[in-house]
């Protein structure tokens, strides 16, 4: 494996922070304290290509490589994880499922207006009972003639208000536990399906998070996504991609946290000279540039083994996932202690990096999951 970017790839790096500090930079609190969802902005990340990173061009996507993705969410999280989350979940979750598992029908009639940004995708897979434990979902779907039925509730979905195709799982056959779990596409304007509560959040507040309810939601019986019953086993497939994505955000936050402690450690004085000239201080930025490298490999390495055509990356996906948000967390902690006093207000990034941090370590599998997830990879 060779870490080094290639030279279209620096240019990938360039282009996008060039466009998140010109685009995104200047809104970030803005957007943050009013909870905005920047719907005005995605057309600018439809014109970068941003949204259809990893999809082909025959279905109107950037056909880019998985270390692609890597770099576009890095750089986007380095200014706004928020925005970051916004791209990833809908690149790695929701139109992810629909172009690993869906018929070549389905994705000549969906994927593209999600590939070039018309729409957003939605992935409903966590419930009020369900969130660790996925298997125990609740949300029913019934065959009736040629419809399916669909009854229940998704919550913490991303898009769960913005979207214009949410991929949904229900129970088809309660009997068969996850194998009777299956996925289903539901448009945007479904009758019976509505979205329900927005989520006040602690971070990535202009990410829009809600709960979407299903009360006699019907689709077609075409709108089942994959094999029925397969719709688990395809879910967890699905995260092993997206956690990548995941970790490349948490690596992106956590570069975007150590710049602001170095910027703001260059500047600042006390006893008559910058705080960068302590030992204290430099130790803390040789300790945070140090894990922010490992995580980047570590990420990097998972990405690449996917772009090799690899059938899973279970294993790889979820080490990066677990140590770069872990660091991440480290980094945005230590990023308000170099501020001081300052770190502590909303006049610098220090504590937006310190409340956004936190979701890395529990979206898409929590750091118990993960460690559980590796465990059983080294067990078996």
């Amino acid at each position: 494996m060779d870490v080094r970017l290639t030279p279209d790839q620096q240019l990938l790096k360039r282009s996008v922070r060039e466009f998140a500090e010109s685009e995104i930079r200047p809104h970030v609190m803005e957007w943050d304290e009013a909870q905005h969802f920047p719907a005005e902005l995605v057309p600018r990340l439809a014109e970068q290509g941003l949204l259809g990173i990893q999809f082909p061009e025959r279905y109107g996507g950037a056909g880019m490589s998985a270390v692609d993705y890597c770099i576009c969410i890095e750089e986007l999280a380095r200014v706004d994880p928020g925005v970051a989350l916004l791209v990833a979940a809908h690149n790695g979750l929701g139109a992810a499922h629909l172009y690993l598992f869906g018929t070549d029908a389905q994705r000549e009639r969906f994927l593209p207006p999600l590939a070039r940004g018309e729409q957003l995708a939605a992935w409903g897979l966590t419930e009020p009972t369900a969130g660790s434990d996925a298997a125990g979902t609740r949300t029913t779907a019934v065959r009736e003639g040629d419809t399916w039925v669909l009854n229940g509730a998704k919550t913490f979905t991303t898009h769960g208000r913005e979207s214009g195709l949410m991929v949904a799982m229900a129970v088809t056959d309660r009997s068969r536990g996850s194998k009777g779990i299956s996925a289903f596409l539901v448009p945007r304007g479904t009758p019976g399906m509505t979205p329900g509560k927005k989520e006040n959040k602690l971070g990535m507040r202009c990410s829009d998070t809600s709960e979407v309810v299903f009360e006699n939601c019907r689709v077609p019986a075409d709108h089942l996504l994959g094999v029925e019953g397969q719709g688990f086993v395809n879910a967890m497939q699905v995260l092993d991609a997206g956690r990548t994505g995941i970790a490349a955000l948490a690596v992106g936050l956590a570069q975007g946290a150590f710049e602001a402690a170095r910027t703001y450690a260059l500047e600042r004085r006390q006893f008559g000279q910058p705080i960068a000239s302590f030992q204290a201080i430099q130790w803390k930025l040789a300790d945070m540039a140090t894990r922010i490298e490992a995580a980047r490999l570590l990420t990097l390495r998972a990405a690449w083994l996917k772009d090799q055509d690899r059938p899973r990356t279970t294993r790889e996906s979820s080490m990066a996932k677990l140590f770069a948000s872990e660091v991440a967390v480290r980094a945005a902690d230590e990023c308000v202690q170099i501020h001081g006093g300052y770190g502590f207000t909303k006049d610098y990034p220090a504590e937006k990096f310190f409340r956004d941090v936190k979701l890395v370590t529990i979206g898409e599998g929590t750091s118990e999951i993960q460690r559980l997830v590796i465990a059983r990879q080294l067990l078996a």
